[in-house]
Order: C-alpha cells, then sequence, then structure tokens
C-alpha cells in the first residue's frame, strides 16, 4: 500500500539512529520515519522516546517504501544489510549510512545497489557520550546530539547532483555541518583522530588493568586515567569491525606514534628537560588552537554552513516548523531592530 507521506526509514536504533530521528521531529516536515532494529527492545524504545513515527520488525517492510534510509548500523552490519534490501528498494531513493569508516561501505554499496537508486556515505562527528554500566547507546540518544557537529559526506562517482544535495540538507536539518570530502581522504584523517584515539583507550585500560598493582592503583586513579579510557557506547564488536576496516590507516598512525613514544622515553631516559617541555609545550599549544578552532565552527576554512535553502528537503518532505523557519524568523528579528535603530 502506498503511504500518504515520504517516508524516512531508520536501521540501526542506537545513539545515533535514535538521535537522527529525534533532530527530524524537532527539526519538523511532512515526513513518516519508520525505524527498525534486529532488537525488539530498541525497537520499543525508541517508539516511546519518539524517535520513529513507527517500527517495523522487518528490514523489507521498513524500507521498501522508503524515500531515504539512512543504516545507523556498525560496518560489520552495513553489507548484508545492502544485499538484503537492494532486491526491493524504491527507485529513486537515497541510501545513506553513518559509519566510520567509509571506502568498504562505498564498495559495497557501488556493488550491490542497482542503479536507480542512490548512495552517499555519511560519518558523524559527535562529541563522545561516555556510557555508565548497564546504558545503551539509545540511552544516549538525544535531539542536539549532532547539533553543530561535523557530518562527513562521501558520494558514489554514480550519485545523482540531486540525491547529494538532499544528503546534504538532510544534515543541516538535523543541525550539523555537511563536509565533503573523497572516502579514501576520510578514512586516513579519521584513522588519527578518532581511531587512534579508540585504539589508545583500550590499551592503556588493558595495560593498566593486568598489573598485579591494579588493586591498589585503581583507588588512586582520578580523572586523568578516566578521561584518557573513555570508550564511547555501542560495544566492543562494532570498535573492532572499525580497527579492521580501517587497519592500513590505522597501522601507519600506530607505528608513528610507537616512535613518539621512543622518542620521548630516549628524552627522558637521558633527562633532557628541553626536549620534554617543548613536546609538553607543543601539545597544550595544538590542542588549545583547535579547541579554539572547533568552539567557532572552523570559520573561514573550507567547511560549508548548514544549507540555507532547502530546495530539495522542501521539495519531497516538506517544509516543517523546524531549522529553517526558525533561522528564518531570526533573520526576521534582526532586520526588525536594525530599523527601529
Amino acid at each position: 500500500m502506498k503511504a500518504n507521506k515520504p517516508i524516512i526509514a531508520i536501521v540501526g536504533l542506537g545513539m545515533i539512529g535514535a538521535s537522527i530521528g529525534l533532530a527530524l521531529k524537532k527539526a519538523g516536515g511532512n515526513f513518516e520515519i519508520v525505524g527498525h532494529d534486529r532488537e525488539p527492545s530498541a525497537s520499543g524504545k525508541a517508539k516511546k522516546l519518539n524517535a520513529v513515527d513507527r517500527t517495523s520488525w522487518n528490514l523489507i517492510n521498513a524500507t521498501e517504501e522508503a524515500d531515504l534510509i539512512v543504516l545507523a548500523l556498525p560496518v560489520s552490519g552495513i553489507e548484508s544489510t545492502l544485499k538484503a534490501m537492494a532486491p526491493y528498494l524504491k527507485p529513486g531513493c537515497l541510501v545513506m549510512d553513518t559509519c566510520a569508516v567509509k571506502r568498504p561501505v562505498l564498495k559495497w554499496a557501488e556493488e550491490i545497489l542497482p542503479d536507480t537508486v542512490s548512495f552517499v556515505g555519511g560519518d558523524p562527528i559527535v562529541q563522545l557520550v561516555p556510557s555508565t554500566p548497564g546504558q545503551s547507546g539509545l540511552d544516549l540518544a538525544s535531539a542536539d546530539l549532532l547539533q553543530n557537529a561535523i557530518f562527513c559526506l562521501c558520494p558514489l562517482a554514480r550519485t545523482k547532483p540531486e540525491a547529494v544535495q538532499l544528503a546534504a540538507e538532510l544534515v543541516s536539518a538535523l543541525g550539523a555541518h555537511p563536509y565533503f570530502l573523497d572516502a579514501a581522504e576520510h578514512d586516513g584523517l579519521v584513522a588519527g583522530v578518532e581511531h587512534l584515539p579508540l585504539v589508545l583507550s583500550a590499551v592503556l585500560m588493558g595495560t593498566v588493568s593486568r598489573s598485579p598493582a591494579w588493586r591498589e592503583m585503581r583507588k588512586v586513579a582520578g580523572d586523568t586515567f578516566l578521561r584518557a579510557t573513555e570508550l564511547p557506547a555501542g560495544g566492543a564488536a562494532a570498535l573492532r569491525s572499525t580497527s579492521l576496516s580501517n587497519v592500513d590507516n590505522l597501522v601507519r598512525w600506530i607505528d608513528e606514534l610507537v616512535q613518539r613514544l621512543l622518542d620521548f622515553r630516549a628524552s627522558a631516559l637521558a633527562g633532557n628537560e628541553d626536549a620534554l617541555e617543548a613536546l609538553f609545550g607543543d601539545a597544550i599549544e595544538n590542542r588549545d588552537q583547535w579547541v579554539r578552532d572547533k568552539a567557532r565552527g572552523f570559520a573561514g576554512e573550507d567547511l560549508p554552513p548548514p544549507t540555507e535553502v532547502p530546495s530539495y528537503w522542501r521539495t519531497m518532505f516538506g517544509f516543517g516548523g523546524g531549522l529553517w523557519r526558525r533561522r528564518e524568523e531570526e533573520k526576521d528579528i534582526g532586520k526588525d531592530k536594525k530599523k527601529r535603530r
């Protein structure tokens, strides 16, 4: 039966998938959000949170009439999901993903999806939300999780320009900044700043916790150790899949890090105060500059702002009362203030 409203399907209702649903609801529009997750409890919880309008236990039922599909899954689940959906997808629909690795995902999309379907790879760079024992990723979902986040977009070469524009407008509807780059470039960049820190956190925790002195050490471990060993919600399997899917870039950064650690070791053993102070000084300066740049949204750099004219989005999914209307109201208020002056 044909739907009265355009359908957005979200496959995977963890932190990212549910947050996308919540953000779309907040932005508003003339569409229906259908959720699917292999875990019935996740589907039920997402519905209670109002992240989706309805859920379907069957992947095909959830996606076959969808105009836009977001695969909020770990990379290990993408290939099988694409294979299951491909024969039933609606011609003209746009499929996106949110995986932290892009090369294998785009390869599968190119091989599996029919030419009648468009694909744009995505990777939202969100603030780490550490979980507490017993919490799932869904517990950490928020309509504002993606607000002002960088959202990497890597279209297939054959993806039509209007589909690419629609993907950018979706990102803007979420309150994030679309950032276009090549899949290989993406994987090389995030290996150093996203994947390597996760490896370091896990290795540090594993190294210290295996020490015979851990029982006493854990009593004096403070905020420094807490922040250094934080890992995101999602589980060990997802982290394993991400690491192995980008292993060439990850190993290159590990080799670089090992060399830097050896240099630090040599300087420390030699009592080289100048070298150690320079290392810490450079790290503090570079991090402080990055934090300042991040806070101002990397203004003036090659990064487009959220799309201001939602042409394709407005046509397909309705203007709604959300993000763009609020921006127009803010502009009108600004104009009124200038007139009063």
